[in-house]
């Protein structure tokens, strides 16, 4: 080997590195806060429903910002454009763990999810860039690898920092990461040619985003504001409902939409990219609603919480890269419906849960859903995007990544507000058998803790029926979500069966 082509790998290996660090920062992001929620929650003393808004703000703000990567790009560059999401998204996670009100931390927090939009899509182009067409396959590998390993991650490593440290490290330790990244793209990054200004949908982009943006607003307030008895959310609704027309209307009859419809009229694509947001609603409402579950009705530490949370990461990565091999060489419905089958199993096991499980069934479970969702996630890119031409995969990959956007932020939003909801009706359906009449107060035992004729007792009535009643509000959103993933094994007889793989270079994994 020459000195200069010794030179030329070791070059290629730390854009490696620093490439796959910004995508694990990126994507950590996404499940490192979790845990922290509840003590989020109490520093800047707010409601469960309301610190959601921490993980809402985040995901849709990614979502709005990720299709115009493509022009960003050729307007300023592959290496400019890197260096500032990463530079913006440091500096915004720095203001994430200096935020000292629930207002100042979803703001900062789109900030943050605005500038790590492109840090997956560009991490993607660079790998692709750097290593020859032959090594594309391992190149994809390693970039898959990079955005699995910050999800795992997330649970164990916020956890740990919150309980020894505190919540605002969860956001800190992006800090050291993103500058190790900064320096690196500063001094390895090759300077990319810039095309110029292009053209692009900024209306049909705009009022997207915009519709996107109300929508998510009033998932996310409904529940407070006493959903269409406000005149706020009223507003939202008419605001995002005017938006979306007005963005289907361009979109119909603009030259080149921001969203072309011919691509729905692909059988896969169309049934893929609802298959995709269902999916993700109950992936991330699933991992929205564990940790409080773990923490608040369980009493487990944070880092405890983080620990058994960890292995469903595991079970996703390792499911990924098995269930990678078999893709056009099974029929990806088949490996479809293996992944429903196990997040199936899963969910209908935590219908039956309680307080009183144990670690060994939470983390067999656990890794069972997280098996089940890295089943799906290969094949349901393969099936959604390989029968499309090769001239509209890359619109397809940004309107597929889109639909997995919208459907984690809405699956928070609204299995969160369920959670609330239901609780408030549970408990007054429990509250209706508690009254001095009740035999149960005949037990001294019971009379004594819980006598409703004395304020401590009325005072630890309240409390144990409000567990009870979160409980069974757990039970009905764990049902809904165990029927919402019952119902994805319809779209299997939609999907056309596909003889090979999508296009690597396509499939923008965000």
């Amino acid at each position: 080997m020459t000195d200069d082509t010794a030179q030329a790998e070791s070059r290629r290996g730390a854009i490696t590195i620093l490439v796959l660090l910004a995508a694990m920062m990126q994507t950590l992001d996404t499940t490192i806060v979790n845990v922290a929620l509840p003590y989020v929650q109490g520093s800047v003393a707010t409601s469960p429903d309301q610190i959601d808004w921490v993980l809402t703000a985040y995901i849709t703000a990614a979502a709005i910002m990720t299709p115009p990567t493509g022009f960003l790009v050729a307007r300023f560059g592959l290496k400019r454009l890197f260096i500032v999401s990463t530079l913006g998204f440091t500096l915004a996670s720095m203001l994430c763990g200096l935020a000292e009100s629930l207002t100042q931390i979803v703001i900062f927090r789109i900030l943050q999810g605005a500038f790590g939009a492109a840090m997956i899509p560009l991490s993607q182009t660079v790998l692709l860039s750097i290593y020859p067409k032959e090594r594309h396959g391992f190149a994809m590998a390693l970039f898959g690898l990079g955005v699995v390993v910050g999800p795992v991650l997330g649970p164990v490593l916020g956890g740990w920092l919150t309980e020894d440290y505190t919540w605002r490290y969860v956001f800190y330790i992006n800090g050291p990461l993103g500058i190790i990244a900064f320096l690196g793209m500063m001094a390895f990054l090759p300077e990319t040619a810039r095309s110029g200004p292009q053209k692009f949908d900024w209306f049909g982009f705009g009022t997207l985003s915009l519709a996107i943006g109300a929508f998510q607003i009033l998932l996310d307030r409904g529940e407070i504001k006493d959903w269409f008895g406000s005149n706020e959310i009223v507003i939202e609704a008419l605001v995002a409902g005017s938006a979306f027309y007005l963005f289907l209307v361009h979109t119909f009859t603009a030259e080149r939409p921001f969203m072309r419809p011919a691509l729905f009229r692909d059988r896969n694509f169309a049934a893929g990219v609802i298959f995709s947001a269902v999916a993700f609603i109950t992936l991330y409402a699933s991992l929205a609603l564990q940790p409080p579950y773990l923490q608040d009705l369980m009493n487990y530490p944070v880092f405890t919480a983080g620990l058994v949370m960890g292995p469903r990461g595991v079970g996703t990565m390792v499911a990924t890269m098995i269930v990678g091999r078999f893709v056009g060489k099974v029929d990806t419905r088949l490996l479809l419906a293996f992944g429903l089958g196990l997040s199936a199993w899963a969910f209908y096991v935590m219908t039956g849960w309680t307080p009183d499980i144990s670690e060994r069934e939470i983390v067999i479970v656990g890794l069972a859903q997280g098996a089940g969702f890295g089943a799906l996630f290969v094949p349901m890119s393969a099936v959604t995007l390989s029968t499309l031409g090769p001239e509209d995969r890359a619109d397809g990959a940004s309107v597929f990544s889109l639909s997995r956007s919208i459907g984690s932020s809405v699956g928070i939003s609204t299995f969160s507000a369920l959670l609330t909801t239901n609780t408030q009706v549970n408990h007054a359906d429990i509250s209706a058998y508690v009254t001095p009449v009740n035999r149960a107060f005949e037990n001294p035992g019971v009379a004594q803790f819980l006598s409703p004729l004395t304020a401590a007792g009325r005072a630890a009535l309240d409390a144990l029926v409000t567990r009870q009643a979160q409980i069974v509000a757990y039970i009905d959103d764990y049902k809904l979500l165990l029927i919402a993933t019952l119902a994805l094994f319809l779209l299997l007889f939609i999907f056309r069966k596909t003889t090979g793989p999508a296009d690597p270079t396509a499939a923008v994994e965000g």
